[in-house]
């Protein structure tokens, strides 16, 4: 396989060497590339002998000598991947996007299972899709962390929920990896009456035999939408339930960090906590947050860090402020608590705090990341006018402007003639934002 070379810095080493668009890369120093991973790995050596074919299909050798190894060479790739996307090959009977209303943009309803996409951005990947080259590929780069959705250790189980007769077989894949000492964080979608209870129970044990190689496991909720008619009949989880599952994952750390010199493996996520209607622990529990962008820990490090901004923050509000805060229900009571701290310490600051209820994907769905332009927008407009309005920022798409159902940042700040500044989770940039600095 060879990859088309879209454009070329201008300046850079390539373009020194006379490498152009529309030139195909076939080669560095000897190695096939076939994709980003291969890229990567092989264009970070400082001398390289890059074998191309011009636009004219002839051949061409370049070679280049970087000052630094971790020197950009320049070239530019029309697709990031520089191969198709991988799609999933599972029908998992708690699958999300079987669960989304349609109208939505097309790139919503595309099921990813990619491995390079687990390296690069923390996906997490089944191993269903992945081949013996494939796994090799990762041991002979090194590549690490992985991150696996495991959901269950059971084979016959993994079978049955994800609906593809290589789901448990696939398993050896994890066992191999870990054999070889690759990193990895793995994820366990709960479903009430089906991987809960005893089969939990199992499945960390069982994960629990891997460690050191794997580093963490995050248990989260099975997420349940307003759109499931003809799908596999699943029940939510209630306070008693979400409870259970927080009490089995207790367990399991008190023996697992009693031999293992007080290192905790397992993790429920903030939503199973909040269901539970159970206290969140504090920061220090959740060691180097292995599983954060996995929904575990981010309220308690969210409180933290705003705590400690605005214990040390020394700047004077001279004016009134007015402004208000859009969450979702998950994050609404922290949110409010947050607003009042800083209220208290900034007598001219003044903080509406609204909670957005989940019409798109159905009330149940509580996390903001899952809020619509169009939800926000409804709850606002019977809300009183302020300066400034602070939205999650993780409920925009990555790297742009636009909420799931399509309407833009600018166009939600039409309708609401308003300012609207979305605010990542960070305690110490959302007391910023509060403050308008």
């Amino acid at each position: 396989m060879a990859v088309l070379i879209s454009d070329v810095m201008k300046g850079s080493y390539a373009h020194k060497k006379g490498i152009k668009s529309g030139d195909i890369l076939k080669l560095i120093n000897g190695k096939i590339i076939e994709d980003v991973l291969d890229y990567q790995f092989y264009i970070a050596d400082k001398k390289l002998d890059i074998s191309l074919i011009d636009s004219n299909g002839n051949q061409k050798k370049v070679s280049i000598t970087k000052k630094d190894e971790n020197d950009d060479v320049g070239l530019v790739f029309s697709d990031f991947l520089m191969d198709k996307e991988r799609s999933c090959e599972n029908n998992c009977i708690f699958c999300f996007i079987d669960q989304m209303p349609k109208g939505l943009r097309k790139s919503l309803y595309f099921k990813d299972d990619d491995s390079r996409l687990s390296f690069l951005f923390g996906n997490y990947i089944t191993l269903t899709n992945i081949t013996q080259k494939e796994i090799d590929r990762i041991k002979d780069m090194h590549i690490s962390p992985v991150n696996i959705s495991v959901h269950t250790m059971n084979s016959k189980l993994r079978v049955k929920m994800m609906r593809n007769k290589k789901a448990g077989e696939s398993l050896k894949y994890l066992r191999e990896l870990a054999a070889f000492g690759t990193k990895i964080n793995t994820q366990i979608v709960v479903c009430p009456d089906i991987n809960d209870g005893e089969e939990l129970r199992f499945s960390l044990t069982e994960l629990a035999l891997l460690y050191p190689s794997v580093e963490s496991i995050a248990v989260v909720p099975v997420g349940l939408t307003c759109h499931r008619e003809g799908l596999f009949k699943l029940n939510a989880f209630t306070e008693e339930t979400a409870s259970q599952v927080i009490d089995i994952i207790d367990e399991f750390n008190a023996h697992f960090m009693y031999d293992n010199n007080g290192y905790r493996l397992a993790f429920a996520s903030d939503e199973l906590y909040l269901t539970a209607k159970k206290e969140i622990p504090s920061k220090e529990y959740y060691g180097d947050f292995n599983q954060y962008d996995n929904g575990v820990g981010m309220i308690a490090l969210l409180k933290d860090e705003f705590i400690e901004a605005l214990s040390s923050c020394e700047f004077d509000l001279l004016n009134n402020r007015n402004i208000t805060i859009a969450t979702g229900e998950a994050a609404f009571p922290l949110l409010s608590e947050l607003s009042l701290l800083a209220c208290n310490k900034y007598e001219k600051l003044n903080i509406n705090t609204v909670m957005v209820n989940n019409k798109l994907f159905g009330e149940s769905v509580t996390v903001a990341g899952l809020l619509s332009g169009k939800d926000i927008m409804e709850a606002l407009l019977k809300e009183p006018p302020s300066d400034e309005v602070l939205i999650p920022l993780a409920c925009l798409r990555f790297g742009e402007d636009l909420f799931l159902d399509g309407l833009t940042l600018s166009e939600l700040s039409k309708k609401l003639s308003a300012k609207i500044t979305p605010v990542e989770n960070n305690g110490y940039t959302l007391l910023r934002r509060m403050l308008g600095i």
